[in-house]
């Protein structure tokens, strides 16, 4: 009696088959069954379609991965790919790896969020691909690079830039990089697709870190790399992310999709919201610049009005006083949480210099405007004027 109790305890349970869940069900199963064995040899050999082993496909991440292809690819006549990653750092690393061999080069900007530089350089640059920095702002340069280095393989580009909020023209640097039979690359993590498609412009590949606005809740921590050569993504891109392992786990997919349906909404309260505190800003003596294309004095505010539908809920600002007085700024903040992340729903603030960038050497953070002085800003949902007052007194 024991032992049939025992094999009745351990036997595995069966879903009922009748209407389907309102919400998305969370599938917690690391491998998946057969009904024979010649279904599970069909499925490893591809004749036939199914789940083996959630390192290799899971239902929760497959449904949150189209509806992330579906925005990105909205009102496009475009088949996209895509597959969930581990984090946005696993994204472009995964991307990258699956372009590129040793001897190619990466043409990118050096206003870049500092662990991608990071990876640019300790890590790929070790496996002989190297990072070749330039103003991609700048489209006579761009075109003299590739023209003159035949070892550029792949276009990288995050627009707007982090911590900066400078936009790149993506339209014309596919176009010069498409010429040249060269790959972009966008990160799109700062707009989302709500406020910005990259591939209507023309590019290959759009990686998110999903953590931030797709999550929107600090939750979890997982990313995505979507690709319209969909042949080159089942072949090429997917077997390097499987054998990485670098795939993304189910409850954090499962998180994502939760927090996409709200997308829509929160990114129109975190415009507003950003662009009330950036004018509040640029207004306040003791702020020396305030970077946000929404401003018309922005550099790029031209750029990002035809590429963008928003300007989006990030923004930076230098205080006068330098890094002693931005430290001071931050601390005397009581809505805003000190914090290394964005895209939350609520206000986030981060110095640049001392953390996201602590590793990019000084002169070329000085550079690019990454100054002691800077603080950046994830702006969140709160009350609006209870935001700005909150940034008011802080600054004194």
């Amino acid at each position: 009696m024991k032992d049939r109790f025992a094999s009745l305890c351990v036997k595995k349970l069966d879903l009922p088959e009748h209407n389907s869940p309102q919400q998305l069900p969370l599938v917690l199963s690391s491998s998946f069954a057969f009904e024979t064995i010649e279904q599970g040899i069909d499925i490893f050999t591809g004749k036939d379609e199914g789940f083996v082993y959630s390192r290799y496909g899971n239902p929760t991440i497959e449904a949150v991965t189209r509806r992330l292809e579906a925005l990105e690819g909205f009102d496009l006549p475009l088949e996209l790919q895509g597959y969930m990653t581990s984090s946005g750092m696993a994204a472009i690393h995964l991307v990258l790896i699956s372009l590129l061999k040793p001897g190619d080069q990466v043409l990118t900007q050096a206003n870049l969020y500092g662990g991608t530089t990071e990876l640019l350089i300790k890590v790929l640059g070790e496996q002989d691909i190297i990072p070749v920095f330039t103003d991609l702002g700048n489209l006579e340069q761009v075109e003299a690079e590739l023209q003159n280095n035949k070892r550029i393989r792949a276009l990288y580009m995050e627009t707007p830039t982090n911590p900066t909020l400078t936009c790149l023209d993506i339209e014309g640097l596919t176009r010069l990089a498409a010429d040249k039979g060269i790959k972009t690359i966008v990160d799109n993590t700062f707009s989302t697709p709500y406020l910005q498609q990259p591939f209507r412009y023309g590019v290959d590949f759009v990686i998110h870190s999903t953590t931030k606005y797709l999550n929107g809740h600090g939750t979890g921590i997982a990313g995505v790399v979507i690709g319209r050569d969909t042949p080159f993504m089942k072949e090429r891109f997917w077997p390097v992310l499987k054998l990485t392992g670098a795939t993304c786990n189910p409850f954090d997919a499962w998180l994502v999709g939760n927090g996409i349906r709200t997308l829509p909404l929160r990114m129109e309260r975190h415009n507003t919201n950003a662009m009330a505190l950036a004018k509040a800003l640029s207004d306040h003596d003791q702020v020396e610049r305030v970077n946000y294309p929404g401003l018309e004095d922005h550099s790029s505010h031209a750029l990002a009005s035809r590429q963008m539908t928003g300007f989006g809920g990030m923004l930076s600002f230098q205080v006068r006083g330098g890094q002693s007085e931005a430290l001071q700024v931050m601390n005397r903040l009581k809505l805003a949480s000190l914090a290394p992340t964005l895209g939350d729903v609520d206000t986030l603030v981060l110095h640049p210099a001392t953390s996201s960038h602590l590793k990019v050497a000084a002169d070329i953070r000085e550079a690019q405007g990454i100054t002691e002085g800077l603080i950046r800003v994830s702006v969140g949902l709160e009350g609006t004027d209870d935001l700005v007052q909150d940034f008011v007194q802080a600054l004194g």
